[in-house]
C-alpha cells in the first residue's frame, strides 16, 4: 500500500475514495472498505483512503479527545490487509480547517484526488462549521462528474457499531463485545524497551510496550494472548495503567509478565491481545501487598486462558 502524508497532491489517475479517521478498523470500516475495493476492481482504479492526523477532535479540544483504539502504524497495517491501495494522510491544521465545504470538494476530492466515485458514511459532515454533508457531495458530485455512494450503518446485536462503541466496551470491562464490534479481540502493539526493573525485583520481570505518549483506551490486569516471539501465541498477564503503587508520574504503561518465558526481548516488536479483563487497576499499601496481588493476578490469568483458546481470530 503506498502511503503519502501532507497536502493532498495532485493524482495521476481517478480513483474510488472514503473518507475517514478509521480508528479501529472496526466491523463498520471493514463493511466500507469491502465496498470500496469492490468498486475500485470493477472500475479497474485504485482504492483510496483520504484520512486525518491528527484526528479533528484532537485539535479542536485536545484534552476532550477520546482515546485512540490505534496508533497510526495500526491503523495503516489494518487499511493496507484490508486490500487500500492507496492512503493519503492530510495534515489537519488550522489551514485545512478553514476549507470551507465547496473548497473541499473542489480542490482536495476533484482536483488533487480525481475522485471517480466517492464511497462515504451515511452521517459524514466535512468542511468548516461541519456544513458540508452527503446531499451536497451527491448535488456537487452530479455537477462535477463523480459518483456518490452511502455506506449504510452496520449494526451488531442491533448496536450500531461505532469507535465510539468500541471505547465504551472497553472502557467496562466488557471485552467479548468489544471482540464482537472489532471483528477480533482488541490489542496493542509496541516496541519492547527498558522500563525500571520493578517487576523483576518482586519476582515477575516484564516486558514494557512502548506507548509513545499514547492513552490506552483500557485500563487494568487482562489475561492476554501475546504475539510476537515465535510462531505461536504466548499466554500471560498484562497491566495497562498509570501504577499508582509505583510512581505518581500518572504516564500510562503497558506491562506484560510472559508465563514460561525467561529470554531477552528488548527490542522486540510484540502485539498484546486483551482477551480477559481480570480487574481494576487498584494501589496497594506496600510492596508486599502488591506482590501477593500479582501472584493472585498470574493464577487467575493462567486458568482462565488454560480453559480458553488463544485464538485471536475471529
Amino acid at each position: 500500500m503506498q502511503v503519502t502524508r501532507g497536502d493532498a497532491e495532485q493524482a495521476t489517475t481517478a480513483s474510488v475514495l472514503t473518507i475517514g479517521n478509521f480508528d479501529g478498523i472496526h466491523r463498520g470500516h471493514q463493511a466500507l472498505l469491502r465496498l470500496l475495493t469492490d468498486k475500485a476492481q470493477a472500475l479497474g482504479l485504485p482504492a483510496v483512503v483520504l484520512t486525518f492526523e491528527p484526528h479533528p477532535r484532537e485539535y479542536f479540544a485536545p484534552a476532550q479527545a477520546p482515546a485512540r483504539l490505534a496508533s497510526l502504524r495500526e491503523k495503516l497495517l489494518l487499511l493496507s490487509s484490508a486490500g487500500v491501495d492507496i492512503t493519503r494522510i492530510i495534515r489537519f491544521n488550522a489551514r485545512f480547517a478553514a476549507f470551507t465545504a465547496e473548497d473541499f470538494i473542489e480542490t482536495v476530492l476533484v482536483r488533487n484526488l480525481k475522485v471517480r466515485h466517492l464511497i462515504i458514511g451515511d452521517d459524514f459532515r466535512f468542511g468548516a462549521g461541519r456544513k458540508g454533508d452527503f446531499a451536497m457531495l451527491k448535488a456537487t458530485g452530479e455537477r462535477l462528474g463523480f459518483m456518490v455512494e452511502a455506506m449504510p450503518t452496520h449494526a451488531c446485536d442491533d448496536e450500531r457499531v461505532s469507535s465510539s462503541a468500541v471505547r465504551a466496551a472497553l472502557a467496562g470491562g466488557e471485552l467479548a463485545r468489544a471482540a464482537q464490534l472489532l471483528g477480533r479481540p482488541y490489542s496493542i502493539a509496541g516496541r519492547v524497551v527498558h522500563g525500571d526493573q520493578i517487576g523483576r525485583t518482586l519476582g515477575y520481570p516484564t516486558a514494557n510496550i512502548q506507548l509513545k505518549g499514547r492513552r490506552p483506551p483500557l485500563s487494568g490486569v487482562y489475561a492476554v494472548a501475546v504475539e510476537g516471539l515465535g510462531n505461536a501465541l504466548r499466554p500471560a498477564v498484562a497491566s495497562v495503567g498509570v501504577r499508582p503503587t509505583v510512581n505518581s508520574a500518572g504516564r500510562p504503561t503497558l506491562e506484560v509478565h510472559l508465563f514460561d518465558f525467561d529470554q531477552d526481548c528488548y527490542g522486540a516488536h510484540l502485539r498484546v491481545h486483551f482477551l480477559h479483563k481480570l480487574r481494576d487497576e487498584q494501589k496497594f499499601d506496600s510492596f508486599d501487598a502488591l506482590t501477593a496481588q500479582i501472584a493472585l493476578d498470574a493464577d487467575a490469568a493462567r486458568a482462565w486462558l488454560s480453559h480458553n483458546s488463544l485464538d485471536t481470530s475471529r
